[in-house]
């Protein structure tokens, strides 16, 4: 019998679910999943499932979350080592972790996440331009810094700073921004990942009926 109930939308489009869905999945929790097709924004059925009105929600063991941080922090009580041991670099992770979470409006909205979407070169408004260059030089910093011994941002360990730049990196490989060849290694080190092969996998049978045209096809 499941211990909770993780809430997410549609895997094609919804980013904000890939990052609740990611920790729970890399912590264990035995949880049930339901997924929402949704409609390029709120959607009744999302309110009448989610405390937040939006996705992912999380309950679990009496506990209720519905913000992709709070989750990924709550996922981190039950497998620490989702953020870095070292205390230095888990105050770096946090922030970066939260930057993204808070910020990056001009990315978000000219290459919205559309993982099977034909649209290279699309998206490249002087805000998105900004927001990735901001995004390069982070990776780069975190990489140099804390990134010896694997391919993540803090090494070996995929933890919750990857996860709240999946998304991101999912973004990069539809619309195929100009990337340094650093930043190029990381999203395929994070597209490899098993649990981002998996979404994909999933995402790739989601039935045709919740696709949403603005979010599909080739764009100009």
């Amino acid at each position: 019998m499941p211990e909770g109930t993780l809430t997410i939308g549609t895997r094609r489009y919804s980013s904000w679910s890939l990052r609740g869905w990611l920790p729970v999945r890399l912590a264990g929790l035995d949880v049930a999943e339901v997924v929402i097709p949704l409609a390029g924004g709120e959607t009744a059925a999302v309110k009448a499932a989610t405390a937040g009105a939006t996705v992912p929600h999380l309950e679990h063991r009496g506990a209720a979350m519905w913000e992709s941080l709070a989750i990924a922090e709550y996922c981190a009580e039950f497998l620490p080592a989702l953020w870095p041991a070292d205390r230095v670099a888990r105050a770096h992770a946090r922030s970066i972790a939260a930057e993204m979470h808070a910020g990056f409006r001009g990315l978000r909205q000219a290459m919205p996440m559309s993982l099977f979407r034909h649209a290279i070169g699309a998206g490249r408004t002087p805000e998105a331009l900004r927001d990735i260059a901001r995004i390069e030089h982070l990776w780069r910093d975190t990489r140099a810094r804390f990134g010896d011994g694997g391919p993540y941002l803090f090494g070996a360990d995929f933890g919750n700073a990857d996860v709240m730049y999946a998304p991101v990196v999912a973004r990069f490989l539809t619309y195929r921004p100009e990337l340094s060849p650093d930043s190029l290694a990381y999203c395929d080190a994070v597209r490899a990942h098993p649990l981002l092969r998996e979404w994909y996998a999933l995402a790739a049978q989601e039935p045709q009926a919740w696709f949403l045209p603005g979010y599909e096809g080739a764009l100009a």
